[in-house]
């Protein structure tokens, strides 16, 4: 398990975009404690992200460069019930 607190990850989950927080609340409240201690860290990257990025990447507008990112946003998607 990460040596990063839960309370840290929810606050790097509050963005400025509603449609980034109705991604990333659920998900991390549900699932992201199971994920292997790698995709935990590639999660944390990705949250390093600005706002315009992440929305273009969830919302499909643009492809994320990393495929590393792309994984995850994929999986996030899956885990949260999206039909994307």
């Amino acid at each position: 398990m990460s040596d990063i607190p839960l309370n840290k990850v929810r606050w790097a989950c509050r963005r400025g975009m509603l449609e980034l927080d109705v991604i990333f609340n659920p998900f991390v409240e549900n699932h992201y404690s199971n994920l292997p201690e790698e995709e935990q860290v590639t999660f944390r990257k990705l949250l390093v992200c600005d706002d315009p990025e992440l929305f273009a990447w969830f919302m499909g507008h643009e492809d994320c460069p990393k495929p590393e990112f792309a994984a995850l946003i994929k999986k996030i998607h899956k885990l949260n019930g999206a039909k994307v």
